[in-house]
């Protein structure tokens, strides 16, 4: 084995570092073009986990023509204290719809129940055959070192069925209430969605249910001015990019 040198070592490590900022495409400021209509599928634990999480892309490829769906792991039958699961879930549903009109995209419903989600064979299978047949060119889902547990699940149901159905879609996560509930998040990616952001809060503020207009502000809204000031915009929105997934196509500055 041959020795390596200190200039050697010095020279295959400048390398390494200078090759690190080429290929890293989270800060570029380049515009990024898609030239083709795109499929996107974004995953969520409970309707308003996409679109608090990621409603500012999702509406920036929604207003180029891209086909945008948003799966809902739940109805979130367990999110409205003092009521029936059943009553919760029909007016989150309703909001969830409501919210889909506004940023233009497709709600799914992938039939888990709020506080009860699990890892099955049976879920595994079901998560599987919608990516199959829905065959996105980019996933988003929620990143899975959380402290919601559905949040968690979902995440792993949606890696699951990425790597076996090819790993062939751009798979990104999306943080929500980073802090308190997404743990040790450090986006890769940022979309700039100052254009978009009243889009976005409309989308979210339907969801009148999860008290969202007293919550929003100290939460979801810090974070999109934090992720602006990393940015250099001021909304942004931060992703994480699996390294072994093909680089998606993501809207760039404007």
């Amino acid at each position: 084995m041959k020795k390596m040198n200190r200039r050697k070592i010095l020279k295959i490590s400048g390398a390494a570092i200078s090759g690190s900022f080429v290929t890293g495409h989270s800060m570029a400021k380049a515009p990024r073009i898609s030239s083709k209509k795109l499929k996107i599928l974004v995953t969520g634990a409970h309707p308003d986990d996409p679109e608090t999480g990621c409603g500012g892309v999702i509406a920036r490829y929604t207003a180029e023509g891209h086909d945008v769906k948003l799966l809902y792991l739940t109805r979130g039958e367990a999110g409205i204290q003092g009521i029936s699961h059943d009553e919760s879930a029909k007016i989150r549903t309703k909001e969830a719809n409501e919210a889909n009109k506004i940023l233009k995209t497709n709600p799914v419903f992938f039939g888990q129940i709020d506080g009860d989600t699990m890892i099955t064979k049976k879920w595994y299978e079901k998560m599987i055959n919608i990516i199959k047949a829905e065959s996105p060119d980019i996933i988003f889902t929620q990143w899975p070192i959380d402290t919601h547990r559905d949040h968690r699940i979902c995440s792993i149901l949606v890696y699951d069925a990425w790597l076996n159905t090819g790993s062939n879609s751009a798979l990104y996560y999306y943080e929500v209430m980073t802090g308190e509930q997404s743990q040790n998040f450090h986006p890769s990616d940022y979309v700039d969605i100052t254009p978009v952001v009243e889009t976005k809060w409309k989308a979210c503020f339907i969801h009148k249910s999860q008290k969202i207009d007293e919550m929003y502000p100290d939460s979801h809204g810090k974070m999109e001015v934090f992720r602006g000031m990393e940015f250099g915009c001021k909304y942004a929105e931060g992703f994480v990019h699996h390294q072994q997934s093909p680089v998606g196509y993501l809207p760039g500055p404007v």
